[in-house]
């Protein structure tokens, strides 16, 4: 059974450590994840989702926004796999 997975750039930024919100090995992170950006490695990974208005209860005042992910798997996984076609951004 799918569940909505919510995920925030936050996940993947280098930038930040983990108790600031990165979810993602640093050796999968990339410096100053978007918005924009994760929408994009969503749909080179042919993942369904949707973008919400929203922000990481540790930015709360950033407002960067979220992305909702029907996904049966664990959560790590879909990181990994999202993170995965970040990296094929630049």
């Amino acid at each position: 059974m799918e569940k909505d997975r919510i995920l925030y750039p936050c996940y993947f930024n280098a930038a930040l450590g983990r108790e600031q919100g990165r979810r993602v090995p640093l050796a999968l992170a990339q410096k100053g994840v978007t918005m924009q950006e994760l929408e994009r490695a969503l749909k080179r990974s042919g993942l369904p989702f949707r973008v919400e208005p929203g922000s990481h209860p540790t930015h709360w005042f950033r407002r960067d926004g979220r992305a909702v992910v029907p996904w049966s798997g664990s959560k790590e996984a879909l990181l990994r796999r999202v993170a995965g076609a970040l990296e094929a951004r630049k």
